[in-house]
């Protein structure tokens, strides 16, 4: 038997008692693993830290009846299957952390889907009431990037956007693989899990907003319905060692020079083009980093976001010709590689759509949001109907051990994606 549309103002899935202590004393437990002094957690992928996470994760899902796979770049499935052979409704986002983090980025995601799932699976057994699909929780693996560039490398080579061969040689700043250090925490599978066998047929993910946008307005979730477009380069600034006190400043080709030019000048775009730009240097290397060496070679990681595409190719441009200039002016080259690019995209309306009436029927406040971050949702939307989520950042802070969310928002949220995806389990988003 399959449920039927619930009345307005009355969600389809009753919340069991108890549910919101079990879901913030499940979040006390996970924010454990990898825990700072200053209330974050460092979690980076693949990391022990990571590999502790998703074992706890694994033990909470495999007791409450879903079974635990690995594929072969490391993302992390809990299923459970209603329907044999029918397509899954996934949830997720990500587990793994930036260096000092924060505690709720993408790993909130995650237990929500957890939490979401598990009261779906509760629900249907029962009620004797039947989905037309399967559903799923999903860890990415790697979304962040910090440890293995680019960012969101797990969900990509799910989509097909990255080559499995180019993700697992991905070496981090020691030169450990993707691969190896997946096998040091015995989170590599050996097989495709969806494939002809087993098939997505939508995606939902949650999380915190990074922005300001709801915690300044009061509004409890966010609609997302697009996604600004992002340019994320690797460059090499290179110049001559030479001694730094010995060597006559004319004759100097001082790398880290050329470098500082090169942020000043990131910086200064994001001046002129104003809040329709965001740029950043979010990495730096330099060679030899001694103190009495002129340097030879710098590494930078710089990052340019907007809602226009026409404006980022503006921008880029521009970067372009003042690199030519801090070229000349520091008399270094600078070698630029493309590390991670992506248009601005939409978000399928249907599923925006879908987001909005549950929030409305359940009474809960709601605005249209873009995302700056880029999200797993960002390579999911690509493949098939997905929606997007928001619940309140506090000041917008994220990426920091400062990140905050209410206790109030982390459980409504968990509310709104049990009621999403268990219309998105009855079809809502199936084509037609």
């Amino acid at each position: 038997m399959t449920t039927t549309d619930a009345a307005p103002g009355v969600p389809r899935v009753p919340r069991r008692p108890g549910a919101d202590a079990r879901l913030l004393a499940d979040f006390v437990d996970l924010s454990a693993i990898g825990a700072t002094a200053a209330g974050g957690v460092e979690r980076q992928a693949a990391t022990p830290e990571d590999g502790r996470s998703r074992a706890w994760l694994a033990a909470w899902l495999t007791e409450r009846g879903f079974t635990v796979v690995h594929d072969r770049v490391g993302n992390m499935f809990g299923l459970h299957e209603f329907v044999p052979g029918a397509p899954y409704v996934l949830a997720g986002s990500h587990l793994d952390s930036q260096p000092r983090g924060g505690r709720f980025d993408g790993a909130y995601g995650v237990l929500a889907a957890a939490h979401a799932a598990d009261r779906l699976r509760v629900h249907y057994r029962d009620s004797g009431e039947t989905p037309r699909f399967n559903i799923g929780v999903v860890n990415w693996f790697n979304e962040e990037g910090s440890r293995f560039k680019p960012s969101m490398m797990g969900s990509a080579v799910f989509t097909g956007a990255m080559p499995l061969a180019t993700a697992l040689d991905t070496p981090d700043a020691a030169g450990v693989t993707v691969r190896d250090a997946l096998r040091a925490i015995d989170g590599l599978g050996e097989a495709d899990v969806f494939g002809t066998d087993r098939q997505v047929c939508s995606y939902a993910e949650i999380h915190i907003e990074q922005g300001r946008e709801l915690d300044k307005t009061g509004t409890t979730l966010g609609l997302v319905d697009a996604t600004w477009a992002a340019n994320k380069y690797e460059i090499a600034v290179i110049g001559s060692q030479a001694h730094t006190g010995a060597t006559a400043m004319a004759d100097r080709r001082d790398a880290l020079y050329g470098a500082a030019l090169a942020v000043v000048a990131v910086r200064e775009l994001a001046d002129r083009f104003g809040e329709d730009l965001h740029t950043s240097c979010g990495q730096l290397t330099v060679v030899p980093n001694s103190p009495v060496v002129v340097a030879r070679e710098v590494h930078m990681h710089l990052d340019l976001r907007s809602p226009s595409d026409d404006l980022l190719a503006e921008a880029d441009a521009l970067l372009r010709r003042q690199f030519a200039e801090i070229e000349v002016k520091a008399d270094v080259e600078i070698e630029r590689r493309v590390a991670h690019t992506w248009k601005g995209h939409l978000y399928q309306p249907a599923g925006v759509e879908l987001a909005r009436t549950v929030t409305e029927d359940l009474g809960v406040s709601s605005m249209i949001v873009r995302t700056r971050a880029g999200h797993d949702s960002t390579n999911m939307k690509d493949v098939v109907p997905t929606v997007m989520l928001f619940i309140p950042s506090v000041e917008g802070i994220s990426h920091a051990e400062a990140e905050f969310t209410r206790d109030e928002d982390l459980c409504t949220g968990v509310d709104i994606l049990t009621e999403t995806l268990a219309r998105m389990l009855d079809g809502a988003l199936a084509p037609t």
